[in-house]
């Protein structure tokens, strides 16, 4: 793949950014997996975050071996609704990863996620480093949203979000919206709170036919039908990177001077 890049060698890893290249999930989501004790090293059930690992060790997650993928893949999902973002579900529910599984065979995890009555745009990848940028708070990687309602948009709501709503005791707001029409809104957010558009218009009493994001970053939804993915090209992976690595820099910075 013209967008892959490869894992170079080295003598040893901390466990959770071994998972992470192998592709079983980002670091911290790794931690998570470490902690419920479904991993192995030479068989015994790793206990510490810090553990170090070599290619000559053994590694398994819920007792199937691990393997360092060469491949890095970078791909963008027109999610359905109905799927969950998750490596597995309880329920037995679909999983949106295994509209993947048949042409890719590395592990793929999702970046971000999106509620299983929502649809659009999501991505997955096997690269950790990548997911943990894309992820981080201080990234504000925009995600574009157009919500369909079931009833007409009350007066007011696209420039209250956009100053800041607070729910339950939880501040809600937005870097921008803009209604469409009587029953769909355009809507911006950076740091995306859980269910956040949801609780907002909830709020308000009104109900939500459709929510789906048709933008991350630079990179839009044009020409995926539900379902449907893609490889990110070479210059989407590192206009993402850019785009988080610049507000990244930003909060860096303003850190060091306060």
């Amino acid at each position: 793949m013209p967008d892959s890049q490869n894992t170079k060698p080295k003598d040893s890893w901390r466990l959770q950014h071994y998972m992470a290249l192998c592709g079983v999930a980002s670091r911290r989501a790794s931690e998570n997996i470490i902690q419920e004790g479904r991993v192995t090293v030479n068989g015994n059930v790793a206990s510490e975050l810090g553990t170090k690992v070599t290619l000559s060790d053994t590694v398994c997650v819920d007792g199937k071996e691990i393997f360092l993928e060469e491949t890095r893949r970078y791909v963008l999902l027109n999610k359905p609704t109905g799927y969950v973002c998750s490596l597995s579900d309880e329920k037995g529910r679909p999983v949106a990863a295994d509209l993947l599984k048949e042409t890719y065979p590395e592990r793929l995890y999702n970046v971000g996620r999106l509620d299983m009555f929502s649809s659009g745009l999501i991505i997955f990848t096997n690269d950790g480093q990548f997911a943990k940028t894309l992820s981080h708070p201080s990234a504000e990687l925009e995600k574009e949203y157009i919500v369909d309602t079931s009833l007409p948009l009350p007066r007011g709501l696209a420039e209250d979000f956009m100053s800041g709503i607070r729910i339950d005791g939880v501040f809600y707001r937005c870097k921008d919206a803009v209604e469409l029409n009587s029953h769909r809104m355009r809507i911006v957010l950076i740091e995306g709170k859980n269910r956040e558009i949801r609780r907002v218009f909830e709020s308000r009493e009104i109900g939500i036919k459709r929510l789906m994001r048709v933008r991350i970053g630079n990179v839009g939804v044009s020409g995926l039908q539900f379902g449907e993915f893609r490889d990110l090209t070479t210059s989407e992976v590192s206009s993402l990177l850019k785009l988080c690595k610049k507000n990244l820099d930003v909060d860096s910075r303003e850190e060091k001077t306060w």
